[in-house]
């Protein structure tokens, strides 16, 4: 019973989502139309995405990269400016998950040498912000975004058009923050360099490429999972237990509840009366209570204005710490280290994505009435 306890607390989206579809199921009981339910091109290429992200960490690029970067700082300030910068750029690539995960425990591993927490914690939450920033800007940058460029068609142009400004606009406020940071002196912490496998990297670059082609829609989805399971066969095959399981998971469960949902004619009639004109604002304050992913899920299957849909449950991804699990990840990260003072991290969160949330809101209404 402990064990399930924990489990419930470790992925609380995976066991809400699960809860909802089994009981959708005993109003709409399973049968054919199920199997229209799931979207699996967006599960397909999430799922070689996440091959390819895992297969460049293992070799240590991500690593490499960074440290040549960090040798060009010399002050918290210029720190805090580079490793926002490097969040944000990378989150657009290999989502904000995974920027996150990858370079908030090298911040916690550089500011050992500094000790100054108020400067690591604010650091880190400008971190988080940077990543779910960036991840705004591109299909790949998080899984609501894969899934919405894929379920209303989405050209690369209109995608760009449509984020661009909030993004924009989103990383001058969060440079503009970092001015909170002291001047003094930092340093990257020294560690010896290991040389890459070329023909590993060769292939996880190659293997990254192809879901990028995916999904723009050169290559059909198919080739990706192939190329992901042999990729991964070939290289590492221990790469399968480093996929992100959980969050497969939870789009299925989601899948199937907002299958059955729509299939109720009194509620599906309802979420599309309301949702009419107002996807910015339902679908950025439901992103506050059940995280910006399962907002993305639920609320598409009831409204045709995917780019109000887009900017809602991106923007939705500031103010709670649950509304991006993101910014979750970051917390749990920091939580864990040594010396962590949560009650400090979650005030400084608050306030920063709160600013955010409401900048980035009015900032995108006063567009949207132009």
């Amino acid at each position: 019973m402990e064990k399930v306890w924990k489990f419930i607390k470790a992925q609380p989206v995976l066991v809400i989502a699960f809860i909802l579809a089994v009981a959708t199921m005993f109003i709409v009981p399973p049968d054919r139309e199920y199997t229209g339910y799931c979207n699996r091109t967006v599960l397909i290429e999430l799922f070689a995405l996440m091959a390819a992200v895992a297969g460049l960490r293992s070799i240590g690029i991500f690593d490499a990269a960074t440290r040549l970067i960090l040798q060009k700082t010399g002050t918290v300030r210029r720190l805090g400016a580079v490793m926002i910068l490097i969040c944000f750029f990378s989150a657009m690539l290999v989502t904000n998950d995974v920027a996150l995960i990858t370079f908030v425990p090298l911040t916690l591993l550089i500011y050992r040498n500094i000790n100054d927490e108020k400067s690591l914690i604010l650091t880190i939450v400008l971190e988080s912000a940077a990543a779910n920033l960036g991840s705004m800007m591109t299909p790949v940058g998080n899984p609501q975004n894969l899934f919405l460029y894929d379920k209303y068609g989405l050209t690369a142009m209109t995608f760009l058009k449509t984020m661009l400004p909030v993004g924009v606009l989103g990383l001058a406020a969060v440079l503009g923050i970092t001015f909170f940071l002291p001047k003094s002196s930092c340093k990257a912490p020294g560690r010896r360099e290991e040389k890459i496998p070329v023909i590993k990297a060769t292939v996880y670059i190659g293997l990254f490429l192809l879901c990028i082609a995916a999904v723009f829609r050169i290559v059909p989805d198919w080739v990706c999972l192939i190329a992901a399971v042999l990729a991964m066969a070939v290289c590492d095959v221990k790469l399968l237990l480093k996929v992100d399981y959980i969050l497969l998971g939870t789009f299925v469960c989601f899948f199937v509840f907002v299958g059955n949902i729509a299939r109720i004619g009194a509620v599906s009639e309802f979420f599309s009366h309301i949702l009419s004109g107002k996807e910015l604002i339902i679908a950025a304050l439901l992103s506050q209570f059940i995280s910006n992913v399962p907002a993305a899920v639920m609320l598409a299957e009831f409204t045709d204005n995917g780019t109000a849909l887009l900017l809602g449950v991106d923007i939705g991804g500031f103010g709670t710490i649950i509304a991006s699990m993101a910014s979750l990840i970051a917390f749990q990260i920091y939580r864990v280290s040594e010396g962590a003072k949560t009650g400090r991290y979650m005030t400084v969160f608050t306030i920063v994505n709160v600013a955010l949330f409401l900048l980035l809101i009015i900032f995108q209404l006063i567009i949207m009435k132009a």
